[in-house]
């Protein structure tokens, strides 16, 4: 019996096309094809909307204008809200007492020394003094430091007198203490002796 023939591949000349029935050689894959951007790309700048209608043009801005009325009338409301607030925490007249205890304390102890009294821009001790016999009249305020000097130089009392002493050492009489401008004593209904800093003004 005779081996069957071996089929051997047709032969064709080299850089020439092969026949219809040769074998196919490798495929070769081409690249994808880049996508061109538009003319003018995506960054290009966008016009913003425009109103169309004659209403539309006519109603925003009022509205606008609303709301920038609205938000300043809160903001005046929240200040005025918070200047009460502070004239609430420090109220501007000091209620010390009864005129007549009070003026016969100052009698038997000498002035009353009232530390941390809340002025127009700051803290300050404030001395109340009476003199006289009328309890609804004769009565002085000063702060608690000497004329020639100024809050950086505060006074102690000597116990049951008049008389203070000063940063220095120096022995101060109570009408030899700073005069507050603005600071009153106020006498209300002729019998309560308050002080009055509605108009204060701490600078020496």
């Amino acid at each position: 019996m005779r081996p069957p023939k071996r089929l051997e591949a047709p032969a064709y000349r080299t850089g020439s096309s092969p026949p219809n029935d040769a074998t196919p050689g490798p495929l070769i894959k081409r690249p994808p094809k880049r996508l061109e951007a538009p003319a003018g790309g995506q960054n290009e700048d966008v016009p913003p909307p425009q109103l169309r209608t004659p209403l539309a043009r006519a109603v925003v801005p009022v509205l606008g204008g609303m709301g920038v009325l609205t938000l300043l009338g809160l903001l005046t409301w929240g200040v005025a809200a918070n200047i009460g607030r502070t004239e609430s925490l420090a109220p501007s007249v000091y209620e010390v007492g009864n005129v007549e205890p009070i003026a016969d304390q100052i009698a038997e102890n000498g002035p009353l020394l009232l530390p941390g009294l809340d002025t127009s821009s700051e803290k300050r001790n404030v001395v109340l003094n009476h003199v006289g016999d009328d309890p609804t009249q004769g009565w002085q305020v000063y702060f608690a430091y000497p004329e020639d000097r100024n809050e950086f130089c505060p006074v102690r009392q000597v116990r049951r007198t008049a008389t203070f002493i000063d940063c220095e050492d120096r022995r101060v009489e109570v009408t030899k203490l700073a005069k507050p401008p603005g600071v009153f004593p106020l006498v209300q209904n002729a019998e309560t002796i308050s002080i009055d800093l509605t108009k204060a003004n701490t600078e020496p």
